[in-house]
C-alpha cells in the first residue's frame, strides 16, 4: 500500500471515528445512567487523535516537509489539536463534559477536509519558496494549536451561555487570580433565594459587609454543571493564550527574516493581533477583576468568531502575505 492510499484511508477513518465519538458523548450526556458511553467517548477521541497523527506523519514522509502548508493539511492539524486539547482538558478537570462540544468540532473539521475540499487541494505539493524555512514548523504549528485551544475553550463558554440562557448566575468560584481578586468573596448561597451573608476575606480577617438576596434559577445539578463548564473554559483559554503569544512572536521573527520587517499590518497579522487582544481582555477580566460566568463567557463567545476569521476568513480575501497555499 502506498502512502497516498494510506492517507485516504486514515482521513476517512478519522472522520468515522470522530462521528461515533460525538454520538457517545451526546448520548452519554443525555442519559447519565449509561456511564460507559463517556468512557467510550474518551477512547474514541484517543483513536481519532492517533488516526489524524498517523495521517499527518504519512503526509510528512510523502511530501518531505512538515504537513501544514495548505488548507487540507492545516485542517487536519487543527482537528488533531482539538482532540489533543480535549484530552488535556479531561485530564485537568476530571470531567467529560468538554467532549459534548469538542467531538463535533473535530468531526466537522475532518468532514470538511475529507468531503468538501476538491481532490487537487488534498494532494501534497512542493512548498512555495516563502515556506521553505525551519520557522514553518515552529510558527504555524504553535499558532494552529493555540487556535485549537481557544476554539474549544470558547465553545465550552458558549455551552455555558446556552445552559444559563444568557443570565447572570452566581457561581461557587472557579477563578484564581491576583490584584483586585485577592479580596476573595465567599458567598454562602441558598438555592431557594433566601437572604445570604456576604463575607469578604481581607488578609485572613473575615469582615461582615452586607446582606442581599440572590436567586439562582438553576437546579443544584445544573448549577454544578455550569460551574464546571466555566472552570474548564477558563483553564483551556489559559492554555491557548500563551501559545498564541509565542506564535505571534515567532511569526514576527520569521517575517523579519523573509520580508525584512517584523510587522507589516498584513490582514492575517492584524486579525492575529485582534484575537490576542480579545483573549487578553478575557484573562485580564478574570484574573484581576474576578469576573466569572456570563461576562467572560460573552467575551469568549466573541473570541470564537474572531479566531475563525483569523484562521480562515482572511484567506477568503486572497490578499496579503499569508494567502498562498489556502484558497488562492
Amino acid at each position: 500500500m502506498d502512502l497516498v492510499s494510506l492517507e485516504n484511508i486514515l482521513d476517512n477513518v478519522s472522520f468515522a471515528v470522530l462521528f461515533i465519538t460525538m454520538l457517545f458523548y451526546w448520548v452519554g450526556t443525555a442519559f447519565p445512567n449509561f456511564s460507559i458511553l463517556p468512557k467510550l467517548g474518551t477512547m474514541g477521541m484517543i483513536i481519532g487523535n492517533l488516526s489524524i497523527a498517523s495521517l499527518l506523519l504519512a503526509r510528512w514522509i510523502e511530501g518531505g516537509y512538515f504537513p501544514i502548508s495548505n488548507l487540507y493539511e492545516s485542517l487536519f492539524f487543527l482537528g488533531w489539536g482539538v482532540t489533543t486539547v480535549h484530552l488535556i482538558a479531561e485530564s485537568m478537570s476530571g470531567s467529560r463534559l468538554v467532549g459534548v462540544v469538542s467531538a463535533p468540532t473535530a468531526m466537522g473539521i475532518a468532514a470538511f477536509a475529507t468531503l468538501s475540499l476538491p481532490p487537487e487541494m488534498q494532494h501534497s505539493e512542493p512548498l512555495v519558496p516563502a515556506l521553505k524555512s525551519n520557522w514553518l514548523m515552529m510558527h504555524v504549528s504553535v499558532m494552529m494549536f493555540s487556535y485549537s485551544a481557544l476554539m474549544v475553550g470558547s465553545l465550552v463558554a458558549i455551552a455555558f451561555l446556552i445552559l444559563t440562557q444568557g443570565k447572570e448566575i452566581q457561581l461557587r468560584g472557579s477563578s484564581v487570580g491576583t490584584g483586585a481578586y485577592r479580596n476573595v468573596k465567599a458567598l454562602k448561597l441558598n438555592y431557594q433565594g433566601e437572604k445570604i451573608t456576604e463575607v469578604e476575606n481581607q488578609g485572613g480577617t473575615a469582615v461582615l459587609t452586607q446582606e442581599k438576596t440572590i436567586v439562582n434559577q438553576l437546579s443544584p445539578e445544573r448549577l454544578s454543571l455550569v460551574d464546571t463548564l466555566d472552570n474548564i473554559s477558563y483553564r483551556i483559554i489559559g492554555l491557548g493564550f500563551p501559545l498564541l503569544t509565542i506564535g505571534i512572536v515567532s511569526g514576527a521573527v520569521w517575517a523579519n527574516e523573509a520580508w525584512g520587517s517584523y510587522w507589516s499590518w498584513d490582514p492575517k497579522e492584524t486579525w492575529a493581533l485582534i484575537t490576542w487582544l480579545v483573549f487578553a481582555a478575557y484573562l485580564h477580566a478574570r484574573i484581576t477583576k474576578g469576573w466569572q460566568g456570563r461576562k467572560p463567557a460573552l467575551l469568549a463567545a466573541g473570541g470564537f468568531l474572531v479566531v475563525w476569521i483569523c484562521y480562515l476568513g482572511v484567506n477568503l480575501l486572497g490578499k496579503g502575505l499569508h494567502s498562498y497555499g489556502w484558497f488562492f
